[in-house]
Order: C-alpha cells, then sequence, then structure tokens
C-alpha cells in the first residue's frame, strides 16, 4: 500500500459512478488495492478511482469525465507494462479486465476481442479452431498493450508482428468519439494503432488475421553458463539460415536450483516431421544439460514461461535492438551477468527476421525492421529495499551495450523520457506520429504511456 493516498472529489466519484453500468473502486474499496497492482511489484501507484469498465459505453463516460475534470487518466489492459503505465497517482484509472470476449469467424480467419483480453483467453479461443495470431511469450499479457506497441511473439517469423495482424479496432479518442479503424476506414488510426501506443484513445476492441496454427516443436535447451560464449556463437551462426517457422531466444539466467546457465528457448511453427531435422544442429550442439523440447499445443507454449516471469517481482528492464551479436557485444553480456547480484536477473536476446523484416518500413508504426535481434536486460528481485544495486547493474549493462544498438522496442521501454520514444520510431516515423497525435487527441489527455507529445 503506498504511503499516501490522493483523492478524487466525491461530486466527481457520484458522477462517474452514476453513468457507469461496471464498478466504481476508490480506496478503501475491498478490491482497490487487488485492483490497482500490477505485474511489476516496483510500481506502486494509488489513483485516486478505478473504473471497472463493461462496455465501451463506460469507457465512453469515463474519458469524459477525466477530460472534463482534467483529471489523470491510465488505460489498464493486463496490466503488464514494464514502466507501470497502466496506473497513476491521485488520477482515473480506466480498468479494462471485465472486457475480455473473444469471438472467433473461422470461416474468414478472424477473431475479434475486446480490449481487456488477454493472450490466454485470445488463444484459447482460436485455438479452438486449429488458429492463432502472433501474441506475445506470456500468456496473461494484455493484447492490447502488446499489439499496440508493436507485438514480438514465437510467430512473428511467420506471420508478422501482433501489429501486422491487427486490421481493425474500436477506438474512443480524447473527445469521447467512438471510432472504428481499418484499411478502409480512419486508415491512418490504423497505421499508428500498429505500433503507436496508446496514445490516440482507449482501444475497446481489437480485430485479428488468423492462421492454421498446429502442434507446435518447442521447449528449452539447457547449458551451463561457462559454455556460454560458444553456445552464442553457435546460436548467431545458426539463425543467420533458419527457416521462418523457427524462432529463437537465448536466456543468460540462473535455474531455480542456483545453476548459473544459458538457455535456449525454441518454438517450430510447422509440420513436426520438419521440425526435428530443422532443430537437429541445436539438439546436438553441445550436448545440453538438459533438453526440454518436445510436441506441445500452442497455448501449452505460450504458458511455458508464465511460473518464471509470475506476478509482483520487482523488475527494472533496459532494452535496445541490436544490429547483430558481434563477439564483443556477446563478451559484455557474460561478464555483466557474471557481476549480477540477483539470481532472477535475465539477459533475453530475442530473434527477429523472418516475416517480421519483409513488412515495408512505413506500413506500419513499428521501427527498426531491419534489427537482427532485440535485446531484454531484466533485472528482478523481491526486496524493494535492494532497488539501487539491481537497478545499477541493469544501467550499467545497457550502458556497455550502447555502441551495438540500434533504437529500441517501445513496449520494454521505461520511464526514460522523449529521446528513447524517439528512437523507437526514428523522426520520420515520429514526425508522423505527431501529426496523428494533433488530431486525435491535441491536448494529450492520453499522456500516460511512452508518449507522443502533440504539437500544441
Amino acid at each position: 500500500m503506498a504511503t499516501t493516498i490522493q483523492t478524487i472529489s466525491d461530486s466527481v466519484a457520484n458522477e462517474l459512478s452514476k453513468g457507469l453500468q461496471g464498478r466504481v473502486l476508490h480506496p478503501g474499496h475491498a478490491d482497490y488495492d487487488a485492483a490497482r497492482a500490477l505485474w511489476n511489484g516496483m510500481i506502486d501507484r494509488s489513483p485516486g478511482l478505478i473504473a471497472r469498465c463493461v462496455s465501451t459505453a463506460d469507457v465512453v463516460h469515463a474519458v469524459n469525465v477525466a477530460r472534463l475534470h482534467e483529471l489523470p487518466l491510465a488505460v489498464r489492459g493486463g496490466g503488464h507494462n514494464a514502466a507501470g503505465n497502466a496506473s497513476c497517482d491521485g488520477g482515473l484509472v480506466i480498468d479494462l479486465s471485465e472486457m475480455r470476449a473473444v469471438t472467433v469467424d473461422a470461416e474468414q480467419r478472424r477473431a475479434r476481442a475486446q480490449g481487456g483480453a488477454t493472450w490466454a483467453d485470445f488463444d484459447a479461443a482460436t485455438q479452438a479452431h486449429g488458429l492463432a495470431t502472433t501474441g506475445g511469450a506470456i500468456s496473461t499479457t494484455g493484447i492490447a498493450g502488446l499489439t499496440l506497441g508493436g507485438g514480438l511473439g514465437y510467430l512473428m517469423r511467420s506471420f508478422g508482428l501482433a501489429c501486422d495482424n491487427l486490421v481493425a479496432a474500436e477506438v474512443v479518442t480524447a473527445d469521447g468519439a467512438v471510432v472504428n479503424a481499418s484499411e478502409s476506414e480512419n486508415a491512418d488510426l490504423l497505421w499508428g494503432l500498429r505500433g503507436g501506443g496508446g496514445n490516440f484513445g482507449v482501444v475497446t476492441s481489437l480485430e485479428y488475421a488468423l492462421h492454421p496454427v498446429g502442434m507446435q516443436l518447442a521447449g528449452l535447451l539447457v547449458y551451463p553458463r561457462e559454455r556460454a560464449r560458444d553456445v552464442l556463437h553457435f546460436y548467431r551462426d545458426f539463425n543467420a539460415t533458419a527457416p521462418d517457422e523457427l524462432t529463437a531466444f537465448a536466456a543468460l539466467m540462473t535455474l531455480p536450483d542456483g545453476a548459473e546457465v544459458i538457455a535456449l528457448v525454441v518454438a517450430w511453427n510447422g509440420p513436426l516431421e520438419e521440425g526435428e531435422p530443422a532443430l537437429k544442429p541445436l539438439r546436438e550442439f553441445g550436448p545440453p544439460l538438459a533438453d526440454m523440447v518436445q510436441p506441445m499445443p500452442y497455448v501449452a507454449l505460450q504458458r511455458m514461461l508464465d511460473d518464471g516471469l509470475p506476478h509482483g517481482m520487482q523488475v527494472y528492464w533496459r532494452s535496445d535492438f541490436l544490429r547483430g551479436l558481434e563477439d564483443e557485444f556477446i563478451d559484455i553480456i557474460i561478464e555483466h551477468m557474471a557481476q549480477s547480484a540477483s539470481p532472477l536477473n535475465i539477459v533475453l536476446i530475442e530473434q527477429l527476421g523472418g516475416a517480421v523484416a519483409r513488412v515495408a518500413d512505413d506500413a506500419t508504426a513499428f521501427g527498426h525492421r531491419d534489427a537482427a535481434y532485440n535485446l531484454a536486460i531484466i533485472g528482478r528481485w523481491g526486496d524493494p529495499s535492494e532497488a539501487e544495486q539491481h537497478v545499477a547493474w541493469a544501467r550499467g549493462l545497457h550502458a556497455a551495450i550502447k555502441p551495438y544498438a540500434r533504437g529500441v522496442y517501445v513496449n520494454y521501454l521505461g520511464d526514460e523520457g522523449e529521446e528513447r520514444v524517439k528512437a523507437a520510431y526514428g523522426a520520420e516515423m515520429y514526425d508522423r506520429l505527431v501529426a496523428l497525435k494533433n488530431r486525435y487527441d491535441p491536448r494529450n489527455l492520453f499522456r500516460l504511456n511512452q508518449n507522443i507529445k502533440p504539437t500544441g
């Protein structure tokens, strides 16, 4: 519980309650603390009110109240954002967690999901028809936040990013209007939603293109940390010719038993009989300490890492796209991981390329499609009093790899300032996003995000 809770006047709270079909949670409500808690336990914010919306009309009303009374406004889908942008101090949180319905048109290979749905909700509905779309690596993540920032996931090399598969959306804009965005209607807004984050309104529903997705050949290959250099050199060379059906991530980490390891997280999205020979070089290199690669349903793959990244840990992220995996870069991350004071820290390398790189640079608001990898430096610990040393470790490693970085993934940004947000897009794309912001949110009501600032 935060030490200070700011309040919103009773008259504003009553105004919000009278027009809302869902519930309004205020400080002191039995559900308030659970509702304000985020995935990142390092973020401890106390909103004045939480609007648990159950419909688009509820969202419209909450947006209007926030605008009219000039309240700080945050939007919560899954609450997984590393920077904690799903909450605020003293303002209003629009909570979509009770808007999670997913409907599937199997014949047209389309799915429509409400803005509070998680990937667990979405995958369960689409896999009932043998279909899926690219969607993250932790099943409790909200679909909206991940998609609006781009959306990396196991299927991205086959089908592109989550945002590449977004074909339409319903958005409540800053003036309380309900706007539909698609290729044929408000196409400029759809472009901005495909990577521009939550800058243009509250996305109350999202429609995705789906693809046939069956059993996956997936799991972890685990090697002792002393072999990390050899493993990463092999991983780099192997990826140079890897087929689009294969996505492989690498993680420097510590197992629950204290063993310091490097793990390859692999996922083959194709016929299983073709996956075995494709993965054979990876599985025979070493050999590994543990080979946990096996056939599994896609929903099991999506849940595979959930327990390792639980809700409520203290988490501090730094991230960058990488032009490649140079020898010097590999040496730096191994050296810094050896200096890690927390056994929970992770250095994660996510392979890009494939269908991600084949989308035109100006087709969406997602920059740096030609990057080879994405790096996530994930500092994690349990005791809040230890924050200083663990934050310093993450920042030190991030500074050391700067010569090898090129831009940043907006979903992995913390509270790093305007220049880092610009680095996520590049100058030309950022200017286009500013023009869109000027049109849909000129007063920057939606500013508790990786903010695109309007001109005014």
